[in-house]
C-alpha cells in the first residue's frame, strides 16, 4: 500500500489573499496550486488526502449533476456538513452551479432520532431546497426529514453514480449571494444568514490579513462545517487564500481531544488552529494527570492558537498555558476575536502576538447598577478582542442609538462590506437588525451584544447576543428551549423563561424558570426532573431547573417575556423559586 503523502505547506503557485471577485475564481485559482485538504481519523492518521485540485474537478462534476436534476441560480441545496470530501466538494458544485448551499448539522449524541429529525425539518422548511444531500450513514433519518419537507432526499454516493453531461455553468456575480448559514441551536425559529460572494471574499481577506496568514502557515481544524467559525474559517478561507489543512472530524475530537494536539504536533509546520474556549479546557484537564507533556507534544510552531465562538475565559487559558507551556506552547499564541455569522464570521481579531489582554470591570457597571458601599466590590475580568477588521467599523451605542464614547458600555455596532445581505425571506428580522447609515455608506449591524471600545480602538465584549445562550461554543435560542418546555402537559406559552446562568463550578448551564401550579411536593420533583430531561434532549447538558409561583415571570410594556429582567429578578433573589428535595 503506498503511504499517503500530506499536501504541502507552500508551493510555487504566488499566494493570493482572498483577492478574487467571487468564492468560484477563488476555486479556480487554488486548483492551480498543490495545496488541499488531509483528513484524518479518530487517532490522527492520515486516511485521504484531497488536493484543491481534485476538489475543483470533482466539484465541477457534482455541479453538472445539479444542473442536469434542475438546479439553478438561487436554488437552494442543503448539504449536511460532515467533515470530508464529499461535502467540500458539493458545497463548491453549488456555487458553480450558481445554487445556495445550505450547511446543515450532523446528528449528535444527544437527544435522539426524532429530535434530530424535528431540527432538520424546520430548518428545511426555512431553506425551502429542491433536495437534501447527506451521508448514506444517516439516510433513515436525514430521507425522513426532507419528506416531511416535501423536498429530494438523496445520500451522496447515490448522486455521484447520477448522469453528468457537461453544460455550460453560469458565471457568478459578486454581489449573488454564496450561501445560507443557520445557527446551529436553532430549532423552532431558524434564521439562515444570507452571504454575498463579495461579502465572503472581503471578510476572508481581512481575517487573513489580521492574522497575517504567510507562505508557510498550515491549519489543524476539528470544528463542524456548518458553524461558521468552522465552516468560514477553516474550510472557506483556507480555499480562498490556499492554505493547506489537516482535519479531525468533530465527534473524533469530542472522543479524543488531545487527538488534536497530537494533530498539530506532528505535522511540521502547523502554524494556526482555531477553538472556543471549552476545546482548551477540555484539552487542560485531559492532560492534568499525566507527566509526559514535554515528550507527547511539541506545540512551539503553533504562532495563532485563536479563540472565539463564545465568552472567553481567562482563567481556562492560564490553565492551558500552565498544562501546556513544557510542550512549547507560547501565551502570546492566543489570538481572541470576535465574530458572527451576521458579519460573515470575523469582526474584531487580536493583533498577532498580543496574546490575552483583559481589564477588570465592577460587576455593577456592567449589569449597570448602583452598588451597595457597605458590600466590597466584585470584579469580572473582561478579555481583549482585538481591534476590527480592514473596512470594518465598529462603534457603541446606546439604547436610542447614540454613539458612546470609550470605556462606556452599550450595544456593539458594525459596519463592512461583509455585514450579511440580509435574513432569508425574513424581512423584519433583517429589518430589526441591519440599521441603514446616516451618510449612506452601508447599513450598521446591530449585533445585540454588549461591550466596549478602549481609546486604541480594541473591543471588549462584556454580554451575550441579546437573549442567547452559548455553552461549549455551541448556540442555543432560549425559544427553542422554552417551546420545548411548553409542550408538556399543562403549560402555556410564557410560563419559561430560558437564559444561561454561572454554576458553582465557574462553567456556564442552562437555567429555566417555569411557572408552576402543581402543590403536591412529590409531583413536584417529577416535574422538575421531566423538564431537565426534556431541556437536555436539546441541550445536550444539565440544567438548572427553578419551579416558580405562577405570573412571577417579567413582562414587557408590550406583553412579551423579558428574559433579561427574569435572570437579573431570579440572579438578585427577588424571584424565589419553590424549595423541592434534592
Amino acid at each position: 500500500m503506498t503511504e499517503l503523502v500530506p499536501t504541502p505547506n507552500n508551493c510555487v503557485l504566488p499566494r493570493i489573499r482572498a483577492d478574487f471577485a467571487t468564492f468560484n475564481d477563488a476555486i479556480d485559482y487554488a486548483a492551480k496550486s498543490e495545496k488541499g485538504m488531509n483528513f484524518h481519523d479518530m487517532r490522527g492518521t492520515l486516511t485521504r488526502v484531497y488536493p484543491y485540485s481534485e476538489m475543483r474537478a470533482d466539484a465541477v462534476q457534482m455541479a453538472y449533476r445539479l444542473v442536469d436534476a434542475g438546479i439553478g441560480k438561487a436554488d437552494r441545496v442543503a448539504l449536511i456538513a460532515e467533515t470530508g470530501p464529499d461535502f467540500a466538494a458539493l458545497f463548491c458544485a453549488c456555487t458553480l452551479a450558481g445554487a445556495w448551499p445550505v450547511p446543515l448539522p450532523l446528528p449528535t449524541t444527544f437527544g435522539g432520532k426524532d429530535s434530530y429529525i424535528d431540527q432538520l425539518s424546520v430548518q428545511l422548511q426555512s431553506a425551502d431546497p429542491k433536495v437534501l444531500i447527506y451521508p448514506p450513514e444517516i439516510a433513515e433519518m436525514a430521507a425522513a426529514a426532507a419528506e416531511r419537507q416535501g423536498c429530494e432526499g438523496v445520500d451522496w454516493d447515490t448522486f455521484a453514480q447520477r448522469p453528468a453531461p457537461e453544460v455550460e455553468l453560469p458565471k457568478a456575480d459578486p454581489e449573488d449571494i454564496c450561501y445560507l448559514q443557520y445557527s446551529s441551536g436553532s430549532t423552532r425559529f431558524p434564521q439562515g444568514v444570507a452571504v454575498t460572494h463579495a461579502a465572503l471574499l472581503h471578510n476572508l481577506y481581512g481575517h487573513a490579513a489580521s492574522m497575517d496568514i504567510g507562505n508557510n502557515d498550515r491549519v489543524v481544524s476539528w470544528l463542524p462545517w456548518y458553524h461558521d467559525m468552522g465552516l468560514v474559517g477553516c474550510f472557506l478561507s483556507l480555499i480562498a487564500n490556499q492554505v493547506s489543512a489537516d482535519y479531525l472530524k468533530t465527534e473524533h475530537f469530542a472522543r479524543r481531544p488531545l487527538a488534536w494536539l497530537d494533530l498539530i504536533s506532528r505535522n511540521e509546520g502547523t502554524t494556526l488552529s482555531y477553538s472556543p474556549t471549552f476545546g482548551y479546557d477540555i484539552c487542560a484537564r485531559r492532560i492534568s494527570s499525566q507527566s509526559n507533556v514535554e515528550e507527547r507534544f511539541d506545540l512551539s510552531r503553533w504562532r495563532t492558537a485563536g479563540n472565539g465562538a463564545d465568552m472567553i475565559r481567562p482563567d481556562v487559558m492560564q490553565n492551558f498555558v500552565n498544562a501546556f507551556s513544557a510542550a512549547g506552547f507560547k501565551a502570546s499564541a492566543f489570538t481572541p476575536s470576535y465574530g458572527l455569522a451576521e458579519a460573515t464570521l470575523a469582526v474584531t481579531v487580536m493583533p498577532p502576538g498580543e496574546g490575552i489582554s483583559v481589564e477588570l470591570v465592577e460587576e455593577e457597571r456592567l449589569s449597570g447598577t448602583r452598588r451597595d458601599l457597605s458590600r466590597p466590590a466584585r470584579y469580572r475580568a473582561i478579555v481583549n478582542c482585538g481591534k476590527p477588521l480592514p473596512d470594518m467599523d465598529v462603534e457603541i451605542r446606546g439604547e436610542n442609538g447614540e454613539v458612546k464614547s470609550h470605556h462606556q458600555i452599550g450595544k456593539v455596532w458594525c459596519r463592512g462590506p461583509s455585514v450579511m445581505h440580509s435574513y432569508f425571506r425574513n424581512q423584519e428580522a433583517t429589518d430589526e437588525c441591519l440599521v441603514p447609515s446616516e451618510d449612506g455608506k452601508g447599513a450598521w449591524l446591530d449585533t445585540g451584544d454588549m461591550g466596549y471600545v478602549d481609546a486604541k480602538g480594541y473591543l471588549f465584549i462584556v454580554g451575550r447576543a441579546k437573549d442567547m445562550i452559548i455553552i461549549n461554543g455551541k448556540n442555543h435560542w432560549p425559544q427553542d428551549i422554552e417551546w420545548a418546555v411548553e409542550q408538556l402537559p399543562g403549560f402555556n406559552h410564557g410560563d419559561i423563561a430560558a437564559f444561561a446562568v454561572e454554576t458553582e463550578n465557574g462553567e456556564e448551564a442552562p437555567a429555566v424558570l417555569v411557572h408552576c401550579r402543581v402543590s403536591d411536593p412529590d409531583e413536584r420533583v417529577k416535574l422538575r426532573d421531566e423538564i431537565r430531561d426534556k431541556v437536555r434532549a436539546i441541550t445536550g447538558m444539565n440544567c438548572v431547573v427553578e419551579l416558580v409561583p405562577p405570573r412571577t415571570l417579567p413582562r414587557t410594556s408590550s406583553g412579551k417575556l423579558s428574559r433579561a429582567k427574569a435572570k437579573k429578578l431570579y440572579l438578585s433573589g427577588e424571584i424565589e423559586p419553590f424549595r423541592l428535595a434534592a
